[in-house]
C-alpha cells in the first residue's frame, strides 16, 4: 500500500516531486508509525464491515481501528466479536485474491479479548496488525501488553499495540506526573511492540463536562492542551526515548456522500483555493484543518478519525512541501554534520544544523510516507485530487 496510491499514476506524477513510498504491514515500525496517517475508526458490529474496509482502502485509507469499546453498547460486545471473526474470514479471502487492505487494529475492552480473538480468528489473524488498548495506565496497561505478547506467540506474527491515553489520572493535575512516569516505564518495557500512543481527548473533556465547538480546536480548551503538552514532553521526545503520539479525534462532520465536490467550481468569481476553503467551512472542516496544523506544531503525527470525510484533509496536510523538503535535505547533508548556520534555499529563513536536525529527520521520514509536493503544489491541489470524482 502507499498513500495516494488510489490516484492514477499520471495524477501522482503531476503532484509529487517525490512520490510516497510503498509499505506493507511488515514494514519497519518507525515507518508504519508515521504512515498511519488518518486512522479511521469503525464499530465492530457493522454487518458489512469487510466491504466497508475494502471500500475505504480504495479511497485512500491506510489504517483502521475496529472498535469493541466505546463505539458499541455493553450488550453488543459478544455480537461484535462474532462479527469480527466472520468479517476477517471475508477479508482474508479478498486479500488472497489480490485486494489491498489497510493496516487493521482491534480496539478491545479487556486483556482476555486479545488471545481469545486471535484463537477464534485462526489463520485469518494474519490480516491483523495489532490492538488498541483503552484507558491505558501502568496498572491497566501491563496486562494488556502481556496478553498481546502471548497472542503474538500463538499466531506466529508481529502484533502491535496502540495504547490510548485517556484516563482521569492523566488529566488530574495531582496524579498526572506519576501517571505519565508509570506509562513511560510500561511502554518502554514493551517498546518494540508499541507502534504509537493515541490521545483520548473526548474522555479528557468528559471528565469536566466539556465539549469543544466546531470552531474550536483541542488546543483552545486549555485543560486539554496542558495534558497534550505534558504527554509530548514525557513520551514524545526526539532523543530516541520517545514514541509517535497521534492527534486527537475531530468530532464533527456532515452526512453528504460527495462532501465538497458540489461546492467546487461553482463560482466564476472565486479562485480554487477560496472555493475549497468556503466548502470546508460550510462542512465544519475549518476547525479540523487548524487542529491538524496545531497537532504537528505540538509534536503529534496522524489523527484519529471517525468519519471518512476527515481522511483526505489529514493526508493532504501530511504531505511534505517542497520548501520543507529542501530545508530538511540541506540540514542533513553529510558535509554539514559538524553544525553551522545557513540561509534556506528559499531565502526566507535560517537553517541551523544542530538544533534543526531532529526536525529534519522527522520531516524526511514523513516525506517517505506521504511524499513531497512539487514546488507550487499545495494543500488545495492535493485535497482536490484526493476527493471522489463526480
Amino acid at each position: 500500500m502507499r498513500h495516494f496510491g488510489h490516484l492514477a499514476p499520471d495524477i501522482r506524477k503531476s503532484l509529487f516531486h517525490q512520490e510516497p513510498a510503498e509499505f506493507t504491514a511488515d514494514s519497519p515500525a518507525r515507518m508504519l508509525a508515521v504512515a498511519l496517517g488518518a486512522t479511521l475508526y469503525s464499530p465492530a458490529t457493522r454487518p458489512k464491515l469487510a466491504a466497508d474496509i475494502i471500500k475505504q482502502a480504495g479511497l485512500g485509507v491506510v489504517s483502521m481501528v475496529l472498535c469493541l469499546e466505546d463505539s458499541i453498547g455493553d450488550g453488543d460486545v459478544a455480537a461484535g466479536e462474532e462479527n469480527l471473526v466472520r468479517q476477517f474470514a471475508l477479508l482474508d479471502e479478498a486479500a488472497a485474491g489480490g485486494t489491498d487492505l489497510p493496516l487493521l487494529f482491534i480496539r478491545v475492552r479487556e486483556p482476555g479479548q486479545i488471545p481469545d480473538l486471535i484463537r477464534r480468528m485462526g489463520a485469518t489473524a494474519r490480516r491483523l496488525s495489532g490492538f488498541v488498548l483503552p484507558k491505558f495506565t501502568a496498572e491497566r496497561g501491563a496486562p494488556f501488553l502481556e496478553a498481546l505478547v502471548k497472542a503474538e506467540s500463538a499466531c506466529g506474527r508481529r502484533l502491535f499495540a496502540m495504547p490510548v491515553l485517556e484516563s482521569p489520572q492523566l488529566l488530574h493535575l495531582e496524579s498526572r506526573t506519576e501517571t505519565l512516569q508509570g506509562i513511560a516505564r510500561t511502554v518502554d518495557a514493551y517498546r518494540e511492540r508499541v507502534l504509537a500512543l493515541r490521545l483520548g481527548v473526548t474522555d479528557f473533556c468528559s471528565a469536566y463536562g466539556l465539549r469543544r465547538a466546531p470552531d474550536m480546536t483541542a488546543y483552545d480548551v486549555h485543560i486539554v492542551a496542558s495534558v497534550i503538552a505534558d504527554v509530548v514532553n514525557v513520551l514524545g521526545r526526539a532523543d530516541g526515548t520517545g514514541f509517535t503520539v497521534t492527534g486527537p479525534v475531530w468530532e464533527y462532520f456532515r452526512l453528504h456522500e460527495r462532501m465538497f465536490k458540489p461546492q467546487l467550481r461553482r463560482s466564476p468569481f472565486l479562485g480554487r483555493a477560496e472555493e475549497l476553503r468556503t466548502a470546508l467551512i460550510e462542512h465544519d472542516m475549518d476547525g479540523l484543518l487548524r487542529e491538524i496544523e496545531l497537532d504537528r506544531a505540538n509534536g503529534l503525527q496522524g489523527k484519529t478519525c471517525i468519519h471518512p470525510s476527515h481522511v483526505a484533509p489529514v493526508h493532504a496536510l501530511s504531505v511534505v512541501s517542497h520548501e520543507e523538503f529542501s530545508d530538511a535535505a540541506d540540514i542533513l547533508r553529510p558535509e554539514r554534520c559538524d553544525g553551522g548556520v545557513m540561509r534556506s534555499a528559499y531565502t526566507n529563513k535560517m537553517n541551523e544544523v544542530k538544533p534543526h536536525r531532529a526536525w529534519a529527520e522527522r520531516t524526511l521520514l514523513r516525506a517517505e510516507a506521504f511524499g513531497v509536493a512539487h514546488e507550487g503544489v499545495g494543500f488545495v491541489e492535493l485535497l482536490e485530487a484526493s476527493l471522489p470524482q463526480a
